[in-house]
């Protein structure tokens, strides 16, 4: 859970700022997206592979 304490003196805006970066840094917005629906495993298997078979084209096409 991303907490941040409003430093005496310290504006809104940047307690925002430092706050939307601890979100960031902690993958909660990834995590919430991950869960806000149900992936069948096939289908979450099926994705995997395809990441997979992506980062080795990219990887392949550095290379050369």
């Amino acid at each position: 859970m991303a907490e941040i304490v409003v430093q005496e003196g310290e504006t809104i805006d940047v307690a925002l700022r430092r706050f939307k970066r601890r979100v960031q840094a902690e993958d909660i917005i990834k995590e919430i997206k991950r869960h806000s629906f149900y992936v069948k495993p096939g289908d979450k298997l099926r994705a995997k592979r395809a990441a997979a078979r992506k980062r080795a084209r990219k990887r392949r096409r550095r290379t050369r």
